[in-house]
């Protein structure tokens, strides 16, 4: 079952499920009075009370089960764990219901018994259409359809071992394409002989080619607890790479609080480097993206007129300047900025960084880096979904690929979308130097690891407070 095909799934059964469970909330609270008929076509002078609780209480619940992340892929997990969350989840959207809607109930149990049955049915029906969606994605993998494809890497004998215990989860849902000895083009097994011939083998150096080629969903680490630099090297060559990293539990100590456990139909695997904010939180932030964005494009609008007519005239050149950044999972965008330079800033020398009173500025492009004021046409790709408000600082092209090769994890920055602001920017100057670079990258990195609603709002006001000072650059 495809990515979309199970969204689209799960989205019918959620809509069937909280439009049956409407009807029973309805022919409980009305009881005889209830009209079926009516309910699906009032008529004129008829009241439409109970249409519009079937309209409004659809939306509330899918918005609910979105912001919690339960429409996020959950590849041959636990039917049991996702009926739990899914309960948390009811729970509360049945508790903001009780506390937001007036009930009028002349009957002695009142309107308590009645959102108690409920529950019971919002519950029960979501968990019944899930179920019924997660069987038949447990059946196609089984008939190997939908199943992740993984590299092992690793030494011969913990790479044999793994790829054994994964032969034994078939409902797992991983189908090993391939093998990487560390250090050596082949792997032996602990017999002599070539380990699964049928999967092929190869040297590190191609493991990133082979995720692309082969297109790997896990990359499966099988290293022992004193593989520091091994690990290191498989982490670096994976970076920004759209795979999860997945190792055997007794490598735990190596990554500390930069993994988080999880069984596969009883196959234990730690993944590496999740981000850590929870789904509300990224539906949430995003949200307040587009809400910002928006209001300061429109509020500010004479502003923005004003600025492009001050560029346009004072130098040559349009008001807005477009330059390729690295975005989200490595993809390239076109970013916008107001013109702060001359047009022909980088004929003599090619991409550089800026520097404090770059003689490259126009009249008027010193003030614009100073107050921050040139990052304002970023809006239009924060509302396209290019970027964020808060996030690393996208770079360009040229810059990114100078620095994989000498920043560690530097590509782990791409995970998320870049940012107009971020933990680097209030904490750091521009970029002049490489050395500036990888100490903003560092502070890019504690961010992706801390990211929250309340840092994001740290920055902003940080980032505000620059902004009246005119302490950018």
């Amino acid at each position: 079952m495809s990515r979309t095909v199970e969204i689209i799934s799960l989205i019918v059964v959620d809509t069937v499920a909280t439009s049956a469970s409407v009807f029973v909330y309805l022919l409980i609270r009305f009881g005889g009075d209830f009209d079926i008929m009516g309910f699906l076509n009032p008529g004129v002078g008829k009241p439409i009370y109970p249409l519009v609780i079937l309209v409004l209480h659809i939306p509330f619940w899918i918005v609910m089960l979105l912001l919690a992340g339960m429409y996020r892929e959950r590849h041959a997990s636990s039917r049991l764990d996702e009926s739990v969350s899914l309960m948390k989840v009811v729970t509360v959207g049945i508790l903001i219901l009780l506390f937001t809607m007036v009930i009028e109930d002349p009957r002695p149990y009142g309107g308590l018994l009645v959102f108690a049955i409920y529950w019971a049915s919002v519950l029960g029906l979501i968990v019944f259409g899930r179920i019924l969606v997660r069987s038949v994605q447990k059946a196609l993998i089984l008939r190997g359809h939908g199943t992740h494809r993984a590299l092992v890497v690793g030494w011969s004998d913990q790479v044999e071992r793994l790829y054994q215990d994964v032969a034994k989860y078939p409902a797992a849902g991983i189908q090993i394409v391939g093998a990487v000895r560390l250090g050596q083009k082949g792997v032996l097994s602990s017999n002599g002989e070539d380990l699964q011939p049928q999967h092929p083998v190869h040297a590190i150096e191609q493991l990133p080619d082979l995720i692309d080629e082969l297109l790997v969903h896990d990359v499966l680490i099988a290293l022992g607890s004193e593989d520091n630099k091994e690990l290191s090297e498989v982490l670096r060559l994976c970076d920004g790479k759209n795979v999860t990293l997945k190792i055997v539990p007794d490598f735990y100590s190596v990554i500390g609080g930069m993994a988080r456990t999880e069984h596969i139909y009883g196959l234990p695997l730690i993944e590496v480097l999740p981000i850590p904010m929870p789904a509300w939180q990224q539906y949430t932030k995003r949200l307040i993206d587009l809400t910002v964005a928006l209001l300061v494009l429109v509020v500010g609008l004479p502003l923005w007129i004003g600025i492009t007519i001050a560029v346009a005239t004072t130098s040559k050149g349009g008001a807005i300047y477009r330059q390729n950044r690295v975005g989200r999972k490595g993809r390239t965008f076109t970013m916008y900025k107001f013109r702060t330079m001359r047009q022909d800033a980088e004929a003599q020398t090619g991409p550089v960084w800026a520097s404090k009173d770059d003689p490259r500025y126009t009249p008027v492009g010193g003030w614009l880096r100073r107050t921050r004021l040139d990052e304002i046409p970023q809006l239009w790709n924060v509302l396209r979904g290019d970027m964020s408000l808060v996030g690393p600082r996208p770079e360009r092209p040229y810059f990114v690929e100078k620095l994989i090769g000498k920043i560690p994890l530097y590509n782990r920055r791409h995970r998320i979308r870049p940012g107009i602001t971020g933990w680097a920017q209030v904490m750091w100057h521009y970029d002049s130097s490489l050395e500036d670079v990888q100490q903003k990258v560092k502070f890019d990195l504690f961010y992706i690891e801390n990211m929250s609603l309340s840092m994001d709002l740290k920055i902003l006001l940080r980032t505000f407070q620059a902004v009246i000072s005119g302490g950018g650059r």
